[in-house]
């Protein structure tokens, strides 16, 4: 078995992980190199940060409150790392839930700078299940060779093992690996919570740049994993 580089906590191997679909949400996004401001305006940065941030946090608890008990989270840095720190918090408050951490291979994080390297750390300890889904210990990411699947087998396993997910996705980032991860999900059948830079765009000009306002607006947004009446009815 393997430790994790980051936290010691054993990890536990991918085929003896028992995965429950039913209940299980996966998180998949970008990292915060792809978070656009709004208008374009660095002035705007932290705000539009701080909405996808809220717009994730309002996705996990509406997942929770469709009966999601289980999220599935594949510690990369920015909305995974912002996910898993929203669900340790709602642990921390008393929920029921559990959150599996899956890295794509041991030394994931090793080009994480110090700060996020930290936020990792606290999120492992949290984790009900760590596990690594490639066992090589020594492998790393590369564009070419045995390394260039690491991440799509990673994110292809957190796929099968939810019925539904949460996705920051914008629609222009086509070759990331959120899109591959999206378009997995989609081929599958699973439900999928999918939002964009563009759509917290829509919500400021509707709310105006008062995060208060920004705030009050995302928590209006509709429970994407219940399905409407009819639907439920077929």
């Amino acid at each position: 078995m393997l430790r994790s580089l980051t936290s010691g906590i054993w990890l536990t191997p991918p085929e003896r992980f028992i995965p429950q679909p039913d209940k299980t949400v996966c998180i998949t996004g970008h990292r915060i190199k792809s978070v656009i401001p709004y208008r374009n305006d660095n002035a705007f940065l932290e705000l539009t940060v701080t909405g996808i941030q809220l717009m994730l946090c309002r996705y996990i608890d509406l997942a929770v409150e469709a009966g999601y008990t289980c999220f599935i989270d594949g510690l990369s840095t920015g909305t995974d790392l912002w996910a898993a720190q929203y669900i340790i918090r709602l642990k921390n408050s008393g929920a029921d839930i559990k959150l599996i951490g899956a890295m794509p291979y041991l030394r994931h994080a090793e080009r994480f700078r110090p700060v996020e390297l930290e936020i990792l750390r606290n999120v492992e300890m949290y984790c009900d299940t760590l596990t690594c889904t490639n066992p090589d210990p020594d492998i790393v990411y590369s564009k070419t060779g045995a390394g260039k699947e690491l991440y799509r087998t990673r994110n292809y396993f957190m796929a099968d093992c939810s019925s539904a997910a949460i996705a920051y996705y914008n629609h222009s980032e086509y070759r990331s690996g959120t899109h591959q991860t999206v378009a997995y999900l989609n081929n599958s059948g699973k439900r999928v919570a999918e939002f964009s830079n563009d759509d917290l765009c829509r919500i400021i000009d509707e709310a105006g740049t008062d995060i208060g306002s920004v705030r009050q607006r995302i928590s209006l947004l509709p429970n994407p994993f219940i399905r409407p009446r009819r639907e439920s009815q077929h």
